[in-house]
């Protein structure tokens, strides 16, 4: 290829020192390259071409046709096969369906692209033995990141952008992605390409107002030139600050994650005390990594999932969140659970038979320790919770047990006139369907006394003229 002049060196060892900086490659190791045909992502190519002696690398090409623009899009592909083939680099091209993802899936065209596109660097890394894949984000790419993350709500680590190395967990496939290009303007990428006649595809979609990110690069970014020059400058200084105050926290939580969380199988545990001691911010940093730990990645989590949980935290037993990615943030009575199965994520254990309960006394019973106490007056209870309740003793009477629900229950809910099916109670009280033969249900030879967590009986409750309180409290064990 004829070059024009060209300050190659410059950029050269540029990328080449944030590569080692960051740590991106390993001497001997296979690379795949993420090739698209536009100007970023072939400057890349380009440079790592060039750069292959010094860092001791193996590069593989892959390009994905996303059939998304017709014949430029086949163009594109012919273009990254006609490249690599001249450069002497094995290259992978191929196709996938984004529409159909995009139905299945319920996305925006956009993150079916993006699903799509990661899920077949994936594919490529593991056939060919790759230890990551390089990706052509440059420092505007960076800019442009920060801004929609601002005004999706991400939170703080949302502030810090894109990273020189992620971990991207996609279902059961793991893809390791590296930015060399990161403190690199696309103006640059751009006078590369030219300068070695490389002549990348430009893609009119990228001119489009449709995609947010198009808008922001088109309108918002100008627009906030017009009151700062400098925004540019000013956005990856919040993202370098924000990046260093992850990194203490991320130390910090790497500190205590033990004593509190602990993981079983696809669910996250939280010890509700030792999380209630914790400042906010580490409260924050810790449903975050908890959420992090089980998908992988927080692409889709805002600020507003983590404030439902934090707000959620003082909530009585049964409370739940639900979050991106199909997890269930649910509030047990000594500890919090995060995951995705539901049926685990109830803070009833299984309930089978019908068990006698000791009156007074202690009473066990598969997942549950159940404590009776005759006391005179309400003033004795020191604890109070959806776990715990108090009847007039001579109402209840001593013959009590707890068992699960039965066809034809009924009872008078505490504050209702008339009596009401226990299944109609349930549905009206929201308790999930998965839970309800697993509520306890505390019962006499006269009837429900307690719907456990949710709903004495009214004849039961407290008056004036009670003289003896039975006080009854379940545990988990």
């Amino acid at each position: 290829m004829s070059r024009k002049p060209v300050n190659k060196m410059s950029l050269d060892q540029r990328v080449l020192g944030f590569i080692q900086e960051h740590r991106l490659m390993a001497n001997g190791q296979t690379l795949l390259v993420a090739v698209s045909g536009g100007q970023d992502s072939v400057c890349l190519l380009h440079l790592l071409h060039d750069l292959q002696p010094i860092l001791g690398i193996k590069l593989h090409v892959a390009h994905l046709n996303h059939q998304l623009r017709g014949k430029e899009s086949d163009g594109d592909a012919r273009y990254v096969a006609r490249l690599a083939k001249t450069l002497g680099i094995p290259a992978t091209v191929e196709k996938r369906d984004v529409i159909a993802c995009q139905k299945e899936r319920g996305l925006s065209l956009e993150e079916a692209a993006r699903e799509v596109r990661y899920s077949f660097l994936a594919e490529v890394a593991s056939a060919i033995g790759a230890d990551s894949a390089a990706v052509g984000h440059t420092l505007d790419d960076q800019v442009e990141t920060i801004l929609l993350h601002l005004i999706r709500g991400a939170g703080t680590r949302g502030l810090r952008g894109l990273q020189p190395l992620t971990r991207w967990h996609l279902a059961e496939k793991e893809l390791t992605v590296v930015r060399p290009l990161l403190e690199i303007r696309r103006d640059e990428t751009g006078a590369y390409c030219e300068s070695f006649e490389l002549h990348p595809r430009q893609d009119a979609t990228n001119l489009s107002m449709e995609p947010l990110r198009n808008r922001v690069r088109l309108e918002l970014l100008p627009l906030l030139k017009s009151y700062n020059p400098q925004v540019n400058d000013a956005l990856l200084r919040t993202a370098r600050i924000a990046g260093e105050d992850i990194a203490y926290l991320e130390k910090e939580a790497d500190r205590i994650w033990s004593k509190v969380a602990a993981q079983q199988g696809g669910m996250i545990i939280l010890d509700k005390k030792a999380v209630l001691k914790l400042s906010p911010v580490m409260q924050r940093y810790l449903m975050r990594s908890a959420i992090g730990s089980i998908v992988g990645n927080l692409k889709d989590i805002e600020a507003r999932h983590i404030e439902e949980m934090i707000q959620a935290l003082n909530k009585p037993a049964g409370k739940q969140i639900s979050l991106p990615y199909g997890l269930v943030f649910s509030i047990d009575y000594d500890r919090y659970l995060l995951g995705q199965d539901r049926n685990v994520l109830s803070p009833f254990p299984v309930l089978n038979g019908e068990h006698i309960i000791k009156n007074p006394g202690t009473t066990v019973i598969p997942g549950w320790r159940i404590q009776v106490n005759i006391i005179d007056s309400i003033d004795s209870i020191s604890d109070d919770n959806s776990f715990t309740a108090y009847f007039d003793y001579s109402r209840t009477g001593d013959k009590l047990v707890v068992r699960s629900r039965k066809r034809g229950d009924r009872f008078q809910p505490l504050g209702m006139k008339d009596q009401k099916k226990l299944s109609q109670f349930m549905l009206d009280a929201k308790i999930p369907t998965h839970w309800r033969d697993n509520v306890p249900i505390i019962a006499s030879p006269d009837g429900i006394v307690w719907v456990m967590g949710y709903r004495m009986d009214e004849r039961v409750k407290v008056t004036e003229k009670t003289k003896k309180v039975l006080y009854l409290e379940f545990q988990r064990i």
